[in-house]
């Protein structure tokens, strides 16, 4: 079977984007029925198998009840479904035209490996810092602990021709608010982790922010760090349509997609997570996950059309990433223990984070024309190597309208035009 990394990388050099739903029922028979229509879309799509929060937080018991129970999961319980259940849903569905990826939100994830790895699949994503510190109260140390562990479970199918693949989640650190250079050096960070414990098919990630040109700015950096720390690993880069407040309005919605396709293409990704009209409302049906997807793939493929534009000027970002993944590299060579001194010490600390482990002495601002700008940079070494100065903090007021104005101004752009064309796609039923 070709493997996931195998199948993301023959899309790109065919020109494609590869397309994914965020999409995870706790039915198996809606599950698969999700496979099915996300296999059949009008584009290059691999599959996705989100999991619910019990099984994210290892609370089996709850899950094994709420299943049995017929509550209502928000995700694919895969460690309480019977293995042969979870491989009747894959059967005839993952193969080496559809491979399918489980994604979770776990900082301690052995038991959703094992259970994958069970299923035959072999591709999931997250990270120890990246689903530890935005997600509960977890120490890092121990998510680092319950991390290597978990990609040596993974890795060891190599030794049976499997080439698993590991995505870092570290790109998307708090969904927004977070200044690109910190993504970089997290998601490249991760990788590394990765790397160091077995892994050699790896993405990274990177969560599409509120300035179109400082997103392309940081891919192309985040690309050229991949390029030479991760030279001897197959590796892609993935972006993630907007994850913070989402527009409210169906066309506005689709615009902020359509750019999130249209970023990946410029910024060299091979794939891209897709949202919905929906997302500001309600969990997306299946048949709106799928008009995602088309839409996105439209998008991509216009872009890849369109002469390619300027790269976009230098602001200090890929020089703050470099800055901050050197610190971390040079506090230990085993990258679980950098990472957790690092965060100790300050070197790395996201803006507006609660966990314990995370410093806080950082904050960020939104400038007038969306781009990411750090108020205060704590101990982080990255003192006067962007452009320009500090942003004022902000105060509550100023927060919340940060939070909000990707969701404003795409609304507002969608009011002021014709809603987009769906292309001709099929209307919800």
């Amino acid at each position: 079977m070709t493997s996931f990394g195998a199948f993301v990388a023959q899309a790109a050099e065919a020109g494609a984007l590869v397309v994914q739903p965020r999409m995870g029922m706790a039915q198996a028979a809606r599950m698969r029925e999700g496979l099915l229509a996300t296999r059949a879309a009008a584009a290059v799509t691999v599959g996705t198998i989100t999991l619910d929060s019990y099984t994210r937080t290892g609370d089996l018991d709850a899950a094994r009840r709420a299943l049995a129970a017929g509550a209502g999961l928000n995700g694919y319980p895969i460690a309480t479904h019977p293995v042969d259940v979870t491989r009747a849903v894959l059967a005839g569905v993952a193969d080496a035209g559809f491979p399918v990826q489980v994604r979770h939100g776990s900082a301690a994830p052995e038991h959703i490996i094992g259970a994958l790895l069970a299923a035959g699949l072999d591709a999931t994503e997250g990270g120890p810092v990246s689903y530890c510190l935005p997600y509960g109260r977890t120490p890092l140390h121990e998510a680092v602990a319950r991390w290597q562990r978990s990609c040596e479970l993974l890795s060891s199918i190599r030794e049976f021709g499997a080439d698993p693949h590991l995505e870092t989640f570290g790109g998307c650190m708090m969904g927004q608010l977070c200044p690109p250079s910190l993504l970089i050096a997290i998601s490249v960070l991760e990788a590394l982790f990765f790397r160091q414990h077995g892994l050699r098919s790896i993405s990274l990630s990177y969560a599409q922010q509120a300035n179109a040109r400082q997103d392309e700015e940081a891919l192309a950096a985040l690309g050229r760090i991949a390029g030479e720390l991760l030279a001897d690993v197959d590796h892609h880069l993935v972006v993630y349509a907007y994850m913070g407040v989402y527009p409210r309005s169906p066309g506005g919605a689709l615009l902020l997609l359509e750019d999130a396709a249209r970023l990946a293409v410029r910024g060299g990704a091979a794939r891209l997570i897709v949202k919905t009209t929906a997302e500001a409302h309600r969990i997306p049906t299946v048949a709106e996950n799928v008009r995602a997807l088309e839409a996105a793939a439209a998008a991509a493929t216009a872009e890849r059309a369109r002469p390619r534009p300027a790269a976009p000027p230098d602001t200090g970002i890929e020089a703050e990433a470099r800055a901050l993944i050197g610190a971390v590299l040079d506090l230990d060579a085993d990258l679980g223990r950098a990472l957790v001194r690092a965060f100790a010490a300050g070197y790395l600390d996201v803006p507006y984070c609660l966990h314990p482990d995370n410093a806080g002495r950082t904050r960020s601002s939104l400038g007038p024309d969306g781009r990411l700008l750090w108020s205060a940079v704590g101990s982080m070494p990255i003192a006067g190597l962007a452009e320009g100065g500090r942003a004022p903090i902000l105060g509550s007021a100023g927060l919340l309208a940060a939070l909000s104005q990707v969701q404003q101004r795409y609304d507002d752009r969608a009011g002021r035009s014709p809603a987009p064309a769906l292309r001709g796609l099929p209307a919800a039923r």
